[in-house]
């Protein structure tokens, strides 16, 4: 198989409490919760419908001041995290009933309809359901 990402970092104040977030209010799925010291655990979460290979996020709680700094501030103020659905009113309107908070309406753009979202730390997430190429 072909070099792929499995997983990409995603700092965490607490490993409970992102579990928690991403499982109740984005429906991801826990894959992994390993112990590997007092301090540190293996945790991994994806979304319901990344598949064998797909990328997951790997929680990794802040370890020191200088990481707790960086929490919420995944790609320094910019969209960190792309979510594609296949039907964005579905998940839209589910993930606001859960309390996820939207930055902005939804707005259609040329690949299709989006909107901004932030997650528990602020970090900006795009919520996509892709338009078909023609």
């Amino acid at each position: 198989m072909p070099a792929h990402f499995s997983a990409v970092s995603f700092l965490v104040r607490d490993y409970d409490e992102a579990i928690v977030w991403f499982t109740q209010k984005l429906g991801f799925r826990l894959i992994e919760d390993t112990s590997l010291s007092d301090m540190k655990r293996w945790v991994v979460v994806a979304p319901p419908g990344a598949g064998a290979g797909g990328a997951a996020l790997l929680l990794a709680r802040a370890a020191n001041e200088e990481q707790l700094a960086q929490i919420g501030r995944a790609a320094g103020g910019r969209v960190a995290f792309f979510l594609h659905t296949d039907d964005f009113a579905r998940d839209r309107t589910l993930f606001e009933a859960r309390g996820v908070r939207f930055r902005e309406a939804p707005r259609r753009e040329s690949y299709g309809i989006v909107a901004v979202f932030d997650d528990l730390y602020g970090n900006g997430w795009d919520l996509i359901e892709l338009q078909p190429r023609a």
